[in-house]
């Protein structure tokens, strides 16, 4: 899926956030991550969550990247937690306070490994 990075808002939401639907179990899952674009004096926090059917989370990624225009980036892989249903993996990836992060675009998406 291809992203960018809007400004925040007080009211209404924001493109920071993008959940991927978890429709069968897994064993483990890895989120990718590529630029698009990039200011190289930009920071660009990304954080990625595994959510489940009981409605709790879990960080699994909570990093502030100048990543390189083209150049991917794995994260995990994540192990399936015992006794917890995936339901979904979301990426969030936000402009913080640096106005250099606007327009940052990018590419994400998610794997289920079994």
């Amino acid at each position: 899926m291809a992203k960018s990075v809007g400004a925040g808002r007080l009211l209404g939401q924001t493109n920071w956030n993008t959940d991927f639907i978890v429709d069968q179990p897994y064993t483990s899952f890895k989120f990718f991550f590529t630029a698009n674009s990039s200011d190289a004096n930009a920071a660009y926090p990304v954080a990625a969550f595994m959510k489940f059917s009981d409605g709790s989370n879990l960080q699994v990624v909570n990093e502030t990247m100048n990543p390189p225009i083209g150049r991917g980036r794995m994260f995990g892989p994540f192990p399936a937690i015992p006794g917890k249903q995936a339901s979904q993996m979301n990426f969030k990836v936000g402009a913080s306070n640096d106005p250099g992060a606007l327009g940052f675009s990018y590419r994400i998406s998610v794997q289920g490994c079994k």
